[in-house]
């Protein structure tokens, strides 16, 4: 069917054509081994569609830009926009539907992030392709292929289908798609021990994958899956299909602007008819009304949040994470469960010599089985040290010759035989000379078991030849599984002494002297295990999901300090398969950590799945192509910079540019920290709100007796003008200490709690309600008002009305600096962080105390804002407002540490009488000694 026809669904991880014999796959896609005609090739591909990956939108972006500019603070910003038109004229208002459109364009940008990681996918399928045409070898454009070609895989060839080899070998690189980078042998059915029941595509042993490469050996292969059809089109679809859910931070602020514009909209309505039945008129109550809706919508509070996140953005980005989604960052401070590849992620993605051995079992074989070794690695080599060129493996080799032989050479080649992905071998003739003279000898490495079989002798620790008896292979069988068990990857050596000249290699390759075999290793990152103590301390849950094998990934995550040695639990993917969810939720929910191996893309989904469903926030790291959708469905998806692909770079809200699993760590503490900064200005705008409410409150109740101590255009001045470089500035205040000794906060947990409105309205807000309605009532007793006075234009008492307003305006702003200088702790004293640590801060508070001068000094300004001068003592008493309001929230903060201390002291005495958790501890309380990491026992 055309392209734009083709469904965006995935077939199942094998299926028969990838399954069944050849001969019945032949049948059924009618086809033979000698290829088909370009007549038909023609055909099937106006039925199939081009061999490319379809891409699925995301939306219009009509509708994109309309539900951004539909949300709850969006909403607010439209009405605050509105009454600033209506109040202030346009410019205020335009600054403000600026605010609305560049928030809107932030989100449109985000949602097309899906669509560009399926579009990436696209870069793994080569341009052309080789196949058999008409009965001669051609080359077609790769989106050309279609089922029932016979198509040519040879060393160094991308493969652009996913096909069935009918002749020969190949060992094929699968990183693209499994993320592990160790090359695979496949090879045609019947050459080895059948793997037939396969439970992945990737496991079969005659299947090569589209989007994979060729590292050696050649084969003649039929395709049987081309597109959408693939397993990398099955990742495709995987991926456009998969959704991200809103971050923590996202809903938490839709809740609370909802619940802002719930209480805003409810007080103006309610006392409407209040301000009326006590004796206003309508258009008076109609002032007050709007007067309450202005205070209370925090015009402020999303740029302010935007731009605080960018803040937190920018400086993850000075230290290796690259986020691309603004809230990625908070998302990461709620984070309690990492979900971590492991090649690449935890290791370097660069196979290093381990250790060498001798046949004997000693990690450091004699210096003639050593030289031996060394000489065996330099000859039988396709890398070249001088230029350090060639494979990284077979450069590690070569260093480990000179590590055993410092400044050995290698014999000049006769004769090579290449690696052979089915024999495992490979083996070069050289001559030049040895310690009994100038000599022919073959050097062959390869796979362990398949040297041993080929071996008759091997060198004893004076490096003499001994005859390999059985008592012997038994022992290095057991030698090897035993490295093969720490995950290292072994490859062995050995010579042999020839008389004549070889054509055929099997003549070669026999009657071998076994010198000793090298183990390599994927070696850890150096900054992972610190970096796992300290999610641990953190209490973050690090489980591996890997497509390596059990053995390797166990070892890898114990070297990393993830999961305990002794009773370390691998779940290996056909045990997943045959897992219910509620099964997998049991051992999800017992808190250990855990290494699935040999994963299938389907595997990550379901993992992280069933950890949200648990509650958890979950982070999934991931290089490869097949961690994808893992990627988009994760609350936040880490791919890595350097190595990883495209597609996962594209499917990630964050990418480690260096590489580094630490910088996950570090990105965790700065999004605790912008999460606490959140609040901290959450807590700053919410506290000014009472005092900006009190004015309204008083016209309203007292009938109109009591002047309104504020105006509509003042409050505005404060909530756009005076607060936001103070509030930005408590964005950027450093860490609390002991920031990642506490547990990650619960993914319900509200933003706003009862302790923080009780702290922002009980207390800050109050203290500052009272000071600035002292302030007003001050300044008109002392000019001769009493209640029910005419301070309206032309009375006497006009000119002292507009100065006492600028008393509430300039007490409002006093009150905010003593606030910002109280908001800038949650729990510790502000003496002992320091007064002056935060210079941004000081730096807002004086714009701000510039910008209120302006208001009150500057003519244009007073006519606009109704605002008049303040003598001396009017200032002086402004002055004593920050540090009242400062100082009562200092003793507040004071009494609840004290509080907390005791709870703390009698938690410690509960758990020593009994021995453990004390009964009457809270949950939060008893949990405390228990956050420092998961369970491992």
């Amino acid at each position: 069917m055309p392209e734009a026809a083709r469904p965006l669904t995935a077939p199942p991880p094998t299926d028969d054509l990838l399954s069944a014999p050849v001969s019945e796959v032949l049948d059924r896609l009618d086809c033979d081994a000698s290829g088909l005609s370009s007549a038909e090739a023609a055909r099937r591909l106006a039925v199939e569609g081009p061999n490319t990956l379809a891409t699925r939108s995301s939306g219009g972006l009509v509708g994109t830009v309309a539900r951004q500019l539909l949300h709850p603070l969006a909403l607010l910003l439209w009405c605050a926009a509105g009454l600033a038109l209506t109040t202030q004229g346009p410019a205020l208002g335009v600054a403000i539907l600026a605010v609305i459109a560049l928030n809107a364009v932030f989100a449109v940008v985000q949602e097309r992030h899906a669509e560009h990681a399926v579009a990436a996918l696209t870069a793994y399928l080569p341009r052309h392709a080789t196949v058999v045409r008409d009965g001669r070898h051609v080359v077609v454009e790769a989106a050309a292929v279609v089922p029932g070609d016979v198509l040519l895989v040879e060393e160094g060839a991308a493969v652009s289908a996913d096909a069935r080899i009918l002749v020969g070998a190949v060992e094929v690189d699968l990183s693209t798609v499994t993320g592990e980078s160790a090359p695979v042998l496949r090879q045609a059915a019947g050459t080895a021990p059948s793997q037939r029941g396969a439970r992945r595509a990737v496991d079969a042993e005659d299947v090569v994958l589209s989007g994979t490469s060729c590292d050696s050996g050649a084969a003649t292969t039929l395709v049987v899956h081309t597109g959408m059809s693939t397993e990398l089109g099955r990742i495709a679809a995987l991926s456009s299909r998969t959704t991200h859910e809103t971050s923590p931070l996202e809903r938490q602020v839709r809740r609370v602007a909802w619940m802002i514009a719930g209480v805003a909209v409810g007080v103006g309505v309610a006392f409407l008819p209040l301000g009326m039945a006590a004796g206003l008129s309508f258009t008076e109550a109609s002032v007050f009304a709007i007067g309450l809706l202005v205070a209370n919508v925090p015009e402020g509070l999303l740029p302010t949040i935007t731009l605080a996140l960018a803040v937190g953005v920018s400086e993850l980005a000075r230290h290796g994470g690259l986020v691309k989604r603004l809230s990625a960052v908070e998302t990461l401070g709620s984070t309690d469960v990492i979900c971590t590849d492991k090649t690449g992620t935890l290791t370097q993605n660069r196979m290093q010599v381990h250790s060498v051995w001798g046949p004997t079992g000693r990690s450091t074989p004699s210096a003639p089985t050593g030289a031996a070794i060394a000489r065996a690695l330099r000859t039988c080599s396709s890398a070249d040290a001088s230029s350090s060129t060639g494979d990284p493996t077979e450069l590690g080799l070569l260093q480990a010759a000179e590590r055993f032989s410092p400044g050995g050479v290698s014999l000049e080649r006769v004769s090579v035989f290449r690696f052979d992905p089915r024999l495992r071998l490979m083996t070069v003739v050289g001559r030049g000379p040895t310690g009994s003279g100038v000599a022919s000898l073959a050097f062959t490495k390869g796979a362990p078991e398949a040297v041993v079989a080929r071996c008759t002798g091997w060198l004893d620790a004076d490096g003499r030849p001994v005859p390999l008896d059985q008592d012997a292979r038994r022992a290095l069988a057991e030698r090897l599984d035993d490295l093969a068990s720490q995950g290292l990857r072994l490859i062995a050596c050995a010579e042999r002494p020839l008389t004549t000249t070889y054509d055929v290699r099997g003549e070669v390759e026999t009657d071998l002297t076994l010198l000793g075999f090298v183990a390599l290793s994927d070696p850890l990152r150096e900054a992972v295990p610190d970096a796992v103590r300290k999610a641990h301390a953190a209490g973050i849950t690090v489980h591996v999901i890997t497509g390596d094998n059990g053995a390797t990934a166990g070892a890898i995550a114990r070297a990393a300090g993830i999961a305990g040695a002794a009773d370390q639990q691998v779940v290996a993917g056909a045990e997943l398969d045959a897992m219910s969810d509620d099964a997998l939720d049991a051992i999800l929910g017992k808190g250990h950590e855990i290494v699935f191996a040999r994963s299938s893309p389907e595997d990550k989904l379901r993992i992280a799945t069933r950890l949200q469903s648990l509650g958890h926030v979950v982070a999934m790291t991931g290089d490869g192509v097949n961690d994808a959708p893992a990627l988009r469905r994760a609350d936040i998806g880490v791919a890595m910079g350097v190595s990883g692909t495209d597609v996962a770079r594209e499917a990630a809200t964050m990418i480690l540019t260096d590489d580094d699993f630490a910088t996950i760590i570090r990105a965790v503490e700065s999004g605790r920290r912008v999460y606490d900064n959140v609040r901290k200005f959450i807590l700053y705008i919410f506290a000014h709100a009472i005092p900006e409410i009190v004015p309204f409150l008083l016209f309203a109740l007292s009938g109109g007796s009591i002047p309104l101590g504020l105006t509509v255009a003042q409050i505005l001045m404060i909530d756009l003008g005076t607060e936001t470089l103070p509030a930005l500035a408590l964005g950027r205040e450093a860490a609390e200490p002991g920031i990642m000794e506490r547990p990650p906060r619960r993914r319900d947990e509200s933003i706003i709690t009862r302790a923080m409105l009780l702290r922002a309205w009980g207390i800050l807000g109050v203290v500052s309600a009272l000071l600035v309605t002292g302030g007003f009532l001050w300044v008109l007793i002392s000019a001769g008002w009493s209640p029910g006075d005419d301070t309206g234009p032309g009375s006497r008492l006009h000119e002292a009305y507009l100065t006492a307003t600028t008393m509430t305006f300039a007490g409002i702003v006093a009150c905010q600096v003593g606030t910002a200088m109280a908001a800038r702790t949650e729990r510790v004293s502000l003496v002992s962080i320091g007064f002056l640590s935060n210079r941004l801060l000081l730096l807002g508070i004086g714009f701000e105390l510039a910008v209120t001068a302006a208001a009150i000094y500057v003519p244009a300004l007073q006519s606009l804002l109704g605002t008049r001068p303040l003598d001396a003592a009017h200032l002086a008493v402004l002055a004593t407002f920050p540090v009242v309001v400062w100082g009562v929230d200092e003793l507040f903060r004071a009494a609840v540490r004290r509080r907390s201390d005791r709870a703390s002291r009698t938690v410690l005495v509960g758990l020593g009488e009994h021995g453990g958790r004390s009964p009457s501890a809270t949950p939060s309380q008893a949990d405390a000694s228990h956050v420092s990491g998961p369970k491992t026992s």
